[in-house]
């Protein structure tokens, strides 16, 4: 049996194409995004009105800690919500002008993979045990162009060779098990491109791999997403790796943007405070034998939200005023934002 499923058409029904697309407009556009979960101890606002465009060729970091509500925001692009109990309660996705989230299943599902396509953190439980990568990878081309067992092979090996797995020819018939952490982030980047998408979300790609291999990892990105003018997604919570990567950051919280820049201005000086706590967390040489430093206290419970700031019971400098209103979304800058009252104040420090 086929891993993906094969919709059969109905009678009298046309298949499904891509979303028409204007040229002229952003390659991707979140605009007021909502997304909860309905459980036994509440509605829980996982996505809470997440807004931001990726451009071709540029690359949008999403950063924040654990439960923030970035795979969530990148799982209601790509529409694998699990549903229930999670719905997309509000808000719009455009590619390319189109609001993806008003297209029928089999016109999203025909988009995933050939306009957009997800790396996902954990390769191993991604990929499927029993089924060898060529198999894996030959699917592509199987299901969504049409070719032989023959050629998917071909192209299975080629993508294999891309993304510099070494010997590919001899290791496509391989299975998960047996290719170490990064060939196996290797094996998820080949899955990813293989029908040449527009977008690339990459879901903390390199999760549990050693510093090097995240290296190489992060330059390969680099370098198949400039030879293919790709837009790139990049969810993580390493700074280190979005410094080096990243054209435009979106530091998310409790479900909110709380602060959204140019990369160079987020480490020149953050204007909110959770993002400034993010940098001054980061091991640095100059620091050697010193205390790390830590945001203390927990996230919200998102099924019960603080009232005013949803940062302020941990914040370094909340005030009265943080803790009973709200703060919208300031527009610091034409390309900066930030949920902060005394934005001013963190900027300035």
């Amino acid at each position: 049996m086929s891993i993906v499923s094969r919709t059969k058409k109905r009678a009298g029904q046309s298949p499904a194409g891509p979303p028409p697309a204007d040229p002229d407009a952003p390659l991707l556009e979140v605009e007021n995004l909502q997304v909860e979960f309905r459980t036994r101890d509440g509605v829980a606002k996982a996505v809470n009105g997440v807004s931001f465009t990726l451009e071709a060729g540029s690359t949008r970091a999403i950063l924040g800690e654990s439960g923030s509500g970035k795979s969530v925001t990148a799982q209601a692009i790509m529409g694998i919500v699990d549903s229930p109990p999670g719905f997309v309660s509000g808000g719009a996705v455009r590619y390319r002008g189109t609001d993806v989230l008003t297209l029928g299943r089999e016109q999203r599902r025909v988009m995933r993979g050939t306009t957009m396509a997800m790396i996902f953190q954990d390769a191993l439980s991604a990929l499927n045990p029993v089924f060898t990568v060529g198999f894996q990878l030959g699917e592509m081309f199987r299901v969504h162009r049409g070719m032989s067992r023959k050629d998917a092979r071909a192209k299975s090996i080629e993508l294999l060779d891309m993304v510099r797995i070494p010997a590919a020819r001899d290791r496509v018939d391989d299975y998960p098990h047996q290719f170490s952490g990064g060939m196996r982030q290797r094996v998820m980047i080949a899955m990813a491109l293989a029908l040449d998408p527009e977008i690339l979300i990459a879901d903390e790609p390199t999760t549990a791999l050693d510093v090097t291999v995240q290296a190489q990892i992060m330059k390969l990105l680099a370098e198949l997403q400039a030879e293919r003018s790709m837009g790139l997604l990049l969810i993580t919570h390493d700074m280190g790796v979005v410094a080096d990567v990243a054209d435009e950051i979106s530091v998310m919280y409790a479900g909110r943007v709380v602060e959204q820049a140019p990369v160079h201005e987020i480490y020149a000086a953050p204007a909110h405070p959770y993002t400034r706590a993010l940098l001054e967390s980061i091991p640095r040489v100059d620091l050697r034998g010193q205390e790390l430093s830590v945001i203390k206290g927990l996230p919200p419970t998102l099924t019960s939200m603080p009232p005013g700031c949803s940062f302020a019971p941990r914040c370094f400098m909340a005030r009265d005023r943080c803790r009973e209103e709200a703060p919208p979304a300031l527009q610091v800058t034409d390309e900066r934002i930030s949920r902060c009252h005394y934005w001013e104040e963190v900027h300035s420090a």
